[in-house]
């Protein structure tokens, strides 16, 4: 079920965004008196299609191929690739015939309505939900997996900035602030602060391992018991709400991971549990069971999350900056594969990584929109690569003829969309296979 649930958001989400991206050059161009012979979601590859109707002088309809949607701007060279239209005269109502200026406006207007969109709901979210956030300020100290002690953190250290800024909200830590900048963490351990360098390359390793193998999302807390049930070990041998345990047979255990990793190693023994009740020792002797637990409860409240209400045009300005987060992350990502700092494996991701990672499997509106937003606003950047075929590409050519003084010539513009689909081809096939192998054999 949560498959099908992935599929259907994914599905849902990326139909609205297509048709939103093609309605922008739709309206661009009919308010510029440019004829638009076709509006589809999806492509009618082949002349096959699934529904389709007319209306005036524009048919609409949805096609079987679900790799993205068109419209079929007249007299212009594209996805159809109509060279027959082409070789008659120029007609008043193609974009061939309209000025630079007014086809550049036509081939934005797409990536500009999933801007739009992408800071919409980005802006909605902030209104209706608002931010929650763990204030640094009281977390007592971070959880690092493989790739954190890797890099030389501890647990316990607590990051009080980052490249010099300190650090306002627990999440910054795992945010693309730390993992696409050249990062350097602040940190204090044991009262004294020091750097940590966060490699260039992270990314790869994060990608096979996940994020938990670089800070733990749970910040840590500290030993203080919040329960003992009546009918386990600990509450028989003594320990009560409130105690603060120190130490686990004369080990010392500053925070819950500490404790529950040296309970572990006493499975089916009796241990000397040293307690801090107010500003009394106490030392009990406590079974541990099978599981390495001794039934207590360590005091989650301790995590502390604020949520922050805003207006209705105060959500405005935060909405856009998550949207240019997300524009900017997008342009420092391309750029590490460009500079050999990530792989491409590990960079890029297709439908199935994105229906996986991005909606999941439980169909949460808030978190479908969120991601909606966030798939909006990657459509808006990957569809300005100068690439020929898309938007990025036209635009390129539009740059250059107006330098140029005229247009590019059809041949030249014809071989150059044939050489996007097959770049745009090649990089589907390897984001759908690199989505398999992620999915179903890489472990």
């Amino acid at each position: 079920m949560s498959g099908l649930i992935m599929a259907a958001q994914l599905l849902l989400g990326l139909s609205i965004l297509v048709i939103l991206h093609e309605l922008g050059h739709f309206l661009a161009a009919r308010a510029f008196g440019i004829k638009v012979e076709k509006f589809y979601l999806f492509f009618d590859a082949w002349g096959v299609k699934l529904f389709s109707f007319k209306r005036g002088d524009c048919e609409y309809g949805i096609g079987w191929l679900p790799l993205g949607g068109y419209v079929k701007i007249s007299g212009m060279i594209d996805e159809s690739m109509d060279t027959e239209q082409m070789a008659l005269p120029p007609q008043p109502w193609e974009f061939r015939s309209k000025p630079a200026w007014q086809r550049l406006i036509v081939m934005i207007g797409g990536v500009f309505v999933n801007i739009v969109v992408g800071i919409f709901i980005f802006w909605m979210l902030t209104f209706k939900y608002g931010e929650t956030i763990i204030p640094n300020s009281t977390v007592l100290g971070i959880n690092p997996g493989v790739i954190g002690k890797e890099i030389g953190l501890r647990r316990g250290d607590k990051v009080v900035a980052v490249n010099g800024k300190k650090i306002i909200t627990f999440d910054e830590l795992i945010s693309t602030k730390v993992l696409l900048d050249n990062t350097t963490l602040t940190i204090m351990r044991d009262g004294k602060a020091m750097d940590v360098k966060v490699p260039e390359n992270i990314l790869n390793k994060i990608s096979d391992l996940g994020i938990e193998e670089f800070i733990s999302r749970a910040p840590l807390i500290s030993t203080t018991v919040d329960s003992v049930p009546e009918s386990r070990a600990a509450y028989k041998a003594g320990v009560k709400r409130g105690d603060r345990i120190v130490s686990i047979n004369n080990v010392p255990v500053r925070n819950d991971i500490d404790a529950k990793e040296e309970l572990v190693k006493h499975k089916n023994q009796t241990i000397s549990l040293g307690l801090l009740r107010g500003a009394e020792q106490v030392v009990l002797n406590v079974p541990v069971d099978t599981a390495g637990t001794i039934g207590i409860k360590f005091n989650f409240k301790e995590i502390r999350q604020e949520t922050i209400k805003y207006g209705f045009l105060e959500s405005l300005p935060i909405g856009a900056n998550q949207a240019w987060k997300v524009f900017s992350d997008n342009g420092k990502g391309i750029l590490k594969v460009l500079t050999g700092k990530v792989k491409a494996t590990k960079a890029f991701s297709g439908p199935v990584e994105i229906a996986r990672k991005v909606f999941g499997g439980e169909w949460i509106w808030a978190r479908f929109w969120a991601s909606t937003g966030f798939i909006s606003i990657a459509l808006a950047f990957m569809n300005l690569l100068p690439i020929p075929a898309l938007d990025g590409g036209h635009v390129v050519f539009l740059f250059v003829e107006m330098i140029k003084g005229k247009p590019l010539g059809d041949k030249f513009m014809e071989r150059a969309q044939i050489v996007g689909f097959v770049i745009l081809l090649s990089l589907m096939v390897f984001v759908l296979g690199n989505d398999i192998f992620k999915a179903f054999l890489h472990k």
